[in-house]
């Protein structure tokens, strides 16, 4: 069987904690942000766990995991 390749754009964005729960940057924080609440831009710091259903999908996209 061939090798499996992963998404390069899953490798910048994600990454995959030792439990198994993917982490990801929250989006809505590139431009725009004088429209925003103070609030939502405070919340948005970090880095957020993604939901059970993204993650699988995240992690098909990275079959070897990231490292």
């Amino acid at each position: 069987m061939p090798k499996l390749k992963t998404k390069s754009s899953v490798k910048k964005r994600f990454k995959i904690t030792a439990t198994g729960k993917v982490l990801a940057g929250p989006g809505k924080k590139r431009h725009g942000l004088i429209n925003r609440s103070q609030k939502m831009k405070r919340s948005n710091r970090g880095s957020q766990t993604l939901t059970h259903a993204d993650g699988l999908t995240v992690k098909q996209w990275a079959p070897y995991g990231l490292a």
